[in-house]
């Protein structure tokens, strides 16, 4: 790999800091220490900042030349509301808030470019670092979007990454395209009539109603969608009753639906719609349908991917920048590419075998209260950044 010496350098001191960050998780909307971290390193490196879009929002302005272009690079800084299993010294010291999806590494790969951007300035225009809050569910690029953040900030292009277990060190996953799902939820309200269980024809019974329609939606992904579109429909939960001897007045089904195309996804959601109430009509019940949209697909630019693609073939091999293949997980990334031009793409955290002793005894995966961020990765990810940065103003600017 072609890795930058003063970042080298600099991967002891940017990794004590990804650490304290490890330490002390704060959720969306709440990363008001991780902020303070974040504008104290940018200051004392001697970049300006701007502090309060999506509320704990971060941003750096690293400037160099006359040059009138910009471009973005973006961490999100949140961690999730989960109990951390790991006794490592930088282990979570708040119950029920963790770094389990790398955020904290993330945070640090980009502090680790900002400092050496700002040392060297081997670019002529300006380079905004993104830190942003509340990915893990409060859409914080949507919040900075809504509070102006292109407008504040104009940037031709923006480009965000992800840590991604089970990839080797050392190796990017890129596709133009879809690269994570739409994220979107439902529930439904079925209203019958309550009875006694033994005298079931007094009543609406809601359980056979919400059975049926569980099943009836899965023909919507093998009847209705298109076989090459991909779409999951996942009830989850199923409420109702409080006795055995009791047939329910109510039933609740709630779940999860993923895309990767906002056309698929109009789709299962009226269909969705139309089978829960003709289902309740037909066994005489009434239906409340409520479907909330909360991420779009990720859907990296094409030429912003072959860009990507080629600048980091020189940082880690040709060879090493591999197809990704896309996951039903959702990234709030999303709503910057809907806006901007732009891509995202995954770094191989490894398989776990950096974790040292201490940590829990499940896998190293997202999500999961036994993962830790591979640190080696803080030197190979603020490279990228780097060289991105540099070779966006360098190269002419797009035609739009």
């Amino acid at each position: 790999m072609n890795l930058l010496e003063p970042i080298l350098a600099d991967a002891a001191e940017i990794t004590r800091i990804r650490r304290d960050i490890h330490a002390h998780p704060e959720l969306a909307f709440q990363e008001e220490r991780t902020a303070d971290v974040i504008a104290k390193a940018l200051t004392d490196w001697g970049i300006p900042i701007h502090r309060g879009l999506g509320k704990t929002g971060v941003i750096g302005i690293v400037k160099n030349g006359s040059s009138p272009r910009a471009v973005g690079l973006r961490a999100d800084i949140d961690a999730l509301p989960m109990t951390e299993h790991n006794v490592f010294p930088h282990a979570s010291r708040h119950p029920g808030k963790m770094h389990a999806c790398g955020h904290d590494g993330h945070t640090a790969m980009l502090l680790a470019a900002a400092k050496h951007l700002a040392r060297h300035r081997n670019f002529d225009g300006t380079v905004y670092l993104i830190f942003q809050p509340a990915e893990e569910g409060g859409g914080g690029a949507r919040e900075m979007i809504k509070d102006g953040i292109f407008e504040k900030f104009p940037m031709e292009a923006v480009f965000g990454a992800h840590n991604w277990p089970g990839m080797k060190v050392g190796m990017i996953g890129v596709n133009p395209g879809a690269m994570l799902a739409s994220s979107n939820e439902f529930k439904v309200t079925i209203t019958g009539k309550g009875s006694h269980a033994a005298l079931p024809h007094l009543g609406i019974d809601p359980v056979p109603v919400a059975c049926q329609m569980v099943m009836a939606w899965q023909t919507i992904i093998t009847r209705n969608r298109r076989p090459i579109d991909p779409g999951v429909i996942s009830a989850t939960m199923i409420h109702t009753g409080e006795a055995i001897n009791v047939v329910p007045e109510t039933a609740e089904i709630r779940g999860t639906v993923r895309t990767f195309s906002l056309e698929t996804l109009d789709l299962i959601e009226r269909r969705m719609k139309e089978v829960a109430e003709h289902t309740c009509a037909a066994f005489g019940a009434e239906c409340e349908f409520m479907f909330k949209r909360n991420y779009p697909p990720t859907v990296n630019h094409a030429a912003e991917t072959e860009f990507v693609q080629r600048v980091l073939g020189h940082v880690v091999g040709e060879a090493n920048v591999v197809p990704f293949e896309p996951t039903m997980g959702a990234e709030d990334f999303s709503f910057f590419l809907q806006a901007k031009p732009g891509c995202y793409f995954a770094i191989g955290n490894g398989d776990g075998s950096h974790r040292e002793g201490g940590h829990g005894l499940g896998p190293c995966m997202l999500h999961n209260p036994s993962y830790d961020f591979n640190d080696e990765l803080i030197p190979l990810g603020a490279t990228c950044w780097v060289r991105l940065a540099e070779e966006w103003l360098r190269q002419p600017a797009p035609a739009r």
